[in-house]
């Protein structure tokens, strides 16, 4: 978690360690792309989607919250703030 974070907030002071840290824990080259990806294509969807001021209908929220429990819901939603209401 602590790389994806780096990742997002200081990619310019991505080095090596950080690499080799996770190779460490057993991931991959491959893997660790993938969580640069992930965490970064997140971060653009969600930027983009609060750029465009989308609302999604607030059934849609309702479900995915019912789905994920509250406190999973509350952590995943960052950034812009909805309404369900």
């Amino acid at each position: 978690m602590a790389f994806a974070e780096k990742v997002l907030n200081d990619s310019s002071n991505i080095q090596q360690e950080d690499i080799d840290n996770l190779a460490e824990h057993g991931f991959s080259e491959e893997d660790i792309l993938n969580i640069a990806l992930t965490a970064t294509s997140r971060s653009f969807f969600s930027r983009v989607v609060d750029a465009m001021g989308f609302q999604p209908p607030p059934a849609w929220l309702d479900k995915l919250q019912a789905k994920l429990g509250t406190e999973t819901f509350k952590t995943l939603n960052v950034g812009r703030v909805y309404s369900q209401e």
